[in-house]
C-alpha cells in the first residue's frame, strides 16, 4: 500500500467488488480494494454456474428478469473477451411440479421480448416426454471466470485502484467523517483511514458488521455445492435448464472445460438467516471447518429421470461456496443489488451482489450516492 489514508476502501475482490472500486476512482482520487482471498473473483464470482442471464430464469420475478434482458448485450459488449461463443441453450418446461407452464413460460418471453424457438426434435428426443412438457431453444451465454478475473485486474491497474489480496478485513472503526479499516495481510495486522468503506464481501459483509459492533443487514445464506461433470457427447455443447421449481440446470463452465450440475433441491446443503440483533453465525469460519458429503448422487440420479444421457456423466468435483441473498428473493427468485449505507455511519456502505450480468446497475447506484454527497 502507498498510503495510510484513502479516499475510498472496498472490501471484497470479486465482481462487483471489483466494479464498485473502479466506478469510484471516478470520483475518488485514492480507492484501495482488499481482498482476503489470493486472487481476485476467487469465491463466488468464480464457483457459480456462469450463466450469461437473458432474462428466461426469472418469470417470476419481472424486474430482475427485464434487468437481465436488458443488461444481457450490454454485458456480451463490454467484456466480449470473457464471454464464450454462444453454445446451444434449452429451457425445458417440466410436466409436474413446476410453477409456469409451457404456455406460460412463452408468453413470459414474449413479454419481455427474449427470443424463444421451440427446440428441434433431434433435441427434443434427449428428453423423457414423461416429465418434460416442452423444449424451448433460447439465447443465453457463458463467462470464463478466470478470464473475467484477468480483465478486472487489467482495469483496476490502468485506472489507479490499487488493490490487495490475502487482505483479510478485522473491523472497521467509524467516526463521524472517517473510518478506521484494520486487517491482517500476510499475517501482518494493519490499518489504514478512509473516508468511505464499501462493504462488498458478499457472505461476509455482516461478519465485518459484527466484529465491528455495527448492526447486521438482513440477509439468508445456503450452503451450496455445485458439482462439476464431464457431460456425455450427445449434450456436451449445450446447457439446460429444467424449469421452474425444485429442479436443475447443467450449465457448460469454460475456465474448466466442464459442466456445472445444479439442483434447485440439492445444491443447498443447509440454511440460515442474519438479522439485526441476532447473534451472528460466523459464515467464514463455517465455510473453513464444514464439508458435508456431496449430493451429487441425488443429483444426478434426479437429473436422469427428466434427460436420460445424463447417465453417462462423470462427477470431476464439487465447488462449495456460501450462497447470500435478501430474504425477499424468497418469495419470487428476484435478485435485486442491494446498496445500504448504514443507518448510523452513512459514510460506511453495504454492496450485495444480484446476478453478474446487472452489474450496471451499480453505476447508477453509485452516482447517486456521491452526487447527494457534494
Amino acid at each position: 500500500m502507498r498510503f495510510d489514508s484513502y479516499d475510498a476502501v472496498v472490501i471484497g475482490g470479486g465482481f462487483y467488488g471489483c466494479v464498485v472500486a473502479r466506478e469510484l476512482r471516478q470520483y475518488f482520487e485514492r480507492v484501495l480494494l482488499l481482498e482476503k482471498e489470493h486472487q481476485l473473483l476467487e469465491r463466488a464470482s468464480y464457483r457459480n454456474q456462469a450463466r450469461v442471464h437473458h432474462g428466461y430464469h426469472y418469470p417470476r420475478s419481472i424486474l430482475t428478469s427485464l434487468r437481465s434482458r436488458l443488461n444481457f448485450p450490454r454485458f456480451i459488449a463490454e467484456y466480449t473477451d470473457a464471454v464464450v461463443s454462444p453454445s446451444a441453450q434449452y429451457y425445458a418446461i417440466a410436466r409436474r411440479f413446476s410453477k409456469v407452464s409451457a404456455s406460460q413460460f412463452t408468453l413470459f418471453c414474449n413479454r419481455i421480448h427474449a427470443p424463444l424457438w421451440p427446440a428441434a426434435h433431434d433435441i427434443k428426443a434427449l428428453f423423457n416426454p414423461s416429465h418434460v412438457e416442452d423444449v424451448f431453444s433460447v439465447i443465453e451465454y457463458a463467462f470464463d471466470a478466470a478470464k473475467l478475473r484477468r480483465m478486472l485486474q487489467t482495469q483496476l491497474t490502468d485506472v489507479g485502484v490499487e488493490y490487495e489480496t490475502c487482505a483479510s478485513v478485522d473491523t472497521l472503526t467509524p467516526s463521524r467523517s472517517t473510518c478506521r479499516v484494520t486487517f491482517d495481510m500476510d499475517a501482518t495486522p494493519h490499518q489504514v483511514e478512509t473516508q468511505y468503506v464499501f462493504n462488498c464481501a458478499y457472505s461476509l459483509i455482516n461478519g465485518i458488521l459484527s466484529r465491528s459492533g455495527l448492526p447486521l443487514v438482513p440477509m439468508k445464506h445456503e450452503f451450496a455445492e455445485m458439482a462439476l461433470i464431464e457431460v456425455p457427447e450427445s449434450i456436451r455443447d449445450m446447457g439446460v435448464t429444467i424449469m421452474d421449481g425444485p429442479f436443475f440446470a447443467t450449465m457448460p463452465f469454460p475456465d474448466r472445460g466442464l459442466h456445472t450440475l445444479h439442483h434447485v433441491r440439492y445444491t443447498p446443503h443447509h440454511s440460515w438467516m442474519d438479522a439485526p440483533g441476532a447473534e451472528y453465525f460466523d459464515a467464514r469460519r463455517h465455510f473453513e471447518t464444514f464439508r458435508p458429503r456431496s449430493h451429487y448422487g441425488h443429483m444426478i440420479r434426479d437429473a436422469v429421470r427428466y434427460i436420460p444421457a445424463l447417465a453417462g456423466a462423470r462427477f470431476v468435483e464439487s465447488l462449495w461456496e456460501v450462497k447470500t441473498v435478501l430474504p425477499r428473493s424468497e418469495v419470487d427468485d428476484s435478485r435485486p443489488i442491494l446498496f445500504k449505507p448504514l443507518d448510523t455511519f452513512r459514510n460506511i456502505v453495504c454492496v450485495l451482489g444480484g446476478k453478474i450480468d446487472n452489474v450496471f446497475d451499480i453505476q447508477e447506484y453509485i452516482r447517486d450516492f456521491i452526487g447527494a454527497l457534494r
